[in-house]
């Protein structure tokens, strides 16, 4: 009884995943059919084209979607490991790493800026001044 259940499973999980590259194959031809050609003079497609154009686009940008590109932790977690380590730094080094990642990342990281800028007035008491 156990064996024929186990089948029915491999059964199923391949009859749902030929519909979904029968679905995925006639959606990505209806749309670069409906699309390429008047955009760009591009050329027709067939059903064979576009299940290729899929597996291509997935052999040049990867095939999860970036869900392991930040660990097992999250998208945030490599934000909590640079500060803890900020934090363990001495002031000269953490000058130093500020400095060599302004030089290589210029102003593309504007979050890791502000998180400076706010370390910054923790630690350095301003003036009052009154105008």
């Amino acid at each position: 009884m156990r064996s024929k259940s186990k089948i029915f499973h491999v059964f199923k999980f391949l009859l749902l995943g030929l519909i979904f590259l029968t679905a995925l194959g006639f959606g990505v031809r209806e749309l670069w059919n409906c699309l390429i050609p008047d955009l760009f003079h591009g050329p027709v497609i067939t059903f064979w084209q576009a299940l290729g154009l899929c597996l291509l686009g997935k052999l040049l940008f990867g095939w999860h979607g970036g869900g392991h590109k930040f660990g097992p932790r999250g998208p945030d977690a490599w934000r909590q490991k640079f500060k803890d380590r900020m934090q363990h730094m001495t002031p000269e080094e953490k000058e130093k790493m500020r400095e060599r990642f302004k030089r290589c990342a210029g102003g593309r990281f504007a979050r890791w800026n502000d998180w400076n800028e706010e370390e910054k007035d923790d630690t350095q008491t301003k003036p009052e001044t009154n105008i």
